[in-house]
């Protein structure tokens, strides 16, 4: 399918759109957020594809939002804003593997795009800027919330409090980012991650990233082993981790030293 303001293929079991709107600075449009989301949602019907790459077009990955519906919301009309909730919130609760590829600047609600995938790879010339009380407004999308998770509270505070806008060395330093590369080779640096977790099944991908989000500040060990214990023995009945763990066990059975006997068998 083609829409106006972003780019689609597939490589292998990854798709990949690309924010192709370089004019405004790939911002979030409420057409921009329209064709994202039906983006991953022609993603999401293919059965074949487990990973999701995102990566900006031009010299910015992506400046926020649109100001005039920013204006629109503080006169009541909040339909365009929500619309870019939306966008970025499709991307934080997609049961895909999520890539970030980033060029340059994410601001605003593009740093919330940013924050809403698992993994974010960024050149030397990316950053990171909140820059919502730069506007005068609260921060919104679940922006705290986000920002603290991903990057702590101190620097969270730092960033929303003080301006801090983080360069894509710092950011790596952070943990933020996982990877800083040329310019020239972000995409095939995103794809090289995305290759990676696309070895894995969506049936135990889906659910392992359900546990990461709901673990996050259990304090309790017990109530994590509980969860996942359960999640495990789900996992465990079905094809995909029988045939693997026959395999495993095949591969184990022929490299094993002679007279090695396996299954507690003697």
């Amino acid at each position: 399918m083609e829409w106006r303001t972003v780019l689609t293929h597939t490589d292998k079991n990854v798709f990949v759109i690309t924010l192709d709107d370089e004019r405004r600075r790939n911002a979030l449009f409420a057409d921009t957020c329209r064709d994202l989301i039906a983006a991953i949602d022609t993603a999401e019907s293919d059965e074949s594809v487990r990973v999701l790459v995102i990566i900006g077009e031009g010299s910015a990955f992506c400046a926020g939002a649109d100001l005039q519906d920013l204006l629109a919301a503080a006169d009541g009309d909040t339909a365009n804003v929500d619309l870019v909730y939306d966008a970025f919130g499709r991307v934080a609760d997609s049961a895909l593997v999520t890539v970030a590829g980033i060029n340059g600047p994410a601001v605003g609600a593009g740093l919330n795009l940013a924050l809403a995938c698992d993994l974010r790879i960024a050149t030397s010339h990316a950053s990171f800027e909140s820059r919502f009380l730069d506007l005068g407004i609260h921060p919104g999308g679940g922006h705290t919330w986000m920002l603290e998770r991903a990057l702590g509270s101190t620097v969270a505070v730092e960033m929303l409090l003080f301006g801090r806008r983080l360069d894509a060395q710092r950011a790596h330093q952070l943990g933020f980012v996982s990877e800083v590369c040329a310019p020239q080779t972000l995409r095939a640096t995103a794809m090289s991650w995305a290759h990676r977790a696309g070895r894995y099944p969506r049936a135990v991908v889906g659910p392992t990233k359900d546990s990461l989000r709901v673990v996050h500040g259990w304090e309790s060990r017990g109530a994590a082993l509980a969860h996942e214990t359960a999640r495990q023995r789900e996992s465990l009945a079905t094809d995909h981790a029988k045939s693997r763990l026959d395999a495993v066990q095949a591969a184990i059975s022929t490299t094993a030293p002679a007279g090695l006997k396996l299954n507690g068998a003697s």
